[in-house]
């Protein structure tokens, strides 16, 4: 057990019954246990495997690369459409942790060796993600825009795209495009400040 997360399991939460039998089983499995984005993060050779966290409705494993374990469960969640790699096994009450004992270590397990096979996720390419018809006018009308947008990371493009197109109407795209011209233009991600 790491000192540092400490302060996340003596939390006055709903979840702190489930988040210290999730805390016993994967540190049973042989795992490092660090703080990262404010949550237990379990490692195996500093390479992340699985992350404990919670909602209101739920407490969570999240297995960062979720998408490559077989899942001969069917208990895997992908959060939205969006996420590529991680998937979640959510919980709503701390029975349900210990009725699964067996089958959540044979996940962790399983994402162990998926790291130690070297298995990557493949992303989808930014090419891959929708265009929305209003941010490809502007580019073609803008070529300074044009030429920010192709520099950013594809990570920062994909932000854009996918907030971009997440709005239903023609309206609110463009409302969002003309907001964020300027951060694109200063080379910066969607929620960078």
């Amino acid at each position: 057990m790491n000192p540092k997360v400490d302060f996340f399991f003596n939390k006055d939460t709903k979840w702190q019954t489930a988040y210290d039998q999730l805390r016993t089983l994967v540190l049973e499995c042989g795992l490092t246990e660090n703080l990262k984005w404010g949550v237990p993060c379990y490692t195996y050779k500093n390479n992340n495997i699985v992350l404990i966290h919670g909602f209101k409705d739920y407490c969570a494993l999240l297995f960062h690369k979720g998408a490559l374990l077989q899942d001969t469960d069917s208990i895997l969640i992908q959060q939205t459409k969006n996420v590529q790699a991680a998937r979640q096994i959510r919980f709503t009450d701390a029975q349900q942790i210990v009725d699964m004992e067996a089958t959540l270590k044979t996940y962790i397990y399983e994402a162990i060796e998926v790291e130690k096979a070297g298995l990557e996720v493949r992303y989808k390419k930014t090419s891959e993600f929708d265009m929305p018809e209003e941010f490809q006018k502007k580019l073609d009308e803008d070529h300074a825009l044009k030429i920010a947008f192709e520099a950013l990371t594809p990570g920062r493009q994909r932000g854009y795209l996918l907030h971009f197109s997440s709005a239903k109407q023609s309206k609110t795209r463009e409302a969002r495009i003309e907001k964020n011209i300027p951060k694109i233009m200063d080379g910066k991600g969607l929620n960078d400040r």
